[in-house]
């Protein structure tokens, strides 16, 4: 695994795979979370299959799920397929709430 960030106690780190987040994500650290997951992205070949994985985001987070979003985004617009997203329990939760489940490749298989 390559460190991509690691912040206020918020980890990212790559690999061939995908991006993978822990820690508590809030707003004070979302931005650049955002930035270096995009940065990522951007170095990835248009054909590429990731996984996004926020299990290890214990805190409920509307942060998050806004730095998930704009991961999204950013693959989608460069034709990067996202493979799967594996949330937290309390991330699949929020993200239910908020109707957003139907729009992600949820994967609710333990990694």
């Amino acid at each position: 695994m390559n460190r991509l960030l690691q912040q206020d106690g918020v980890c990212l780190e790559a690999d061939a795979e995908g991006l993978w987040v822990s820690g508590d994500v809030d707003f004070g650290v979302a931005a650049a979370l955002a930035r270096a997951g995009s940065a990522w992205l951007a170095k990835q070949p248009a054909d590429a299959c990731v996984t996004l994985d926020l299990s290890g985001v214990e805190r409920v987070s509307s942060a998050a799920l806004s730095v998930l979003l704009e991961w999204t985004r950013r693959a989608r617009a460069a034709g990067i397929t996202i493979q799967r997203v594996r949330l937290s329990s309390a991330l699949a939760s929020l993200t239910r709430v908020a109707g957003l489940a139907t729009l992600l490749p949820v994967d609710d298989a333990p990694r």
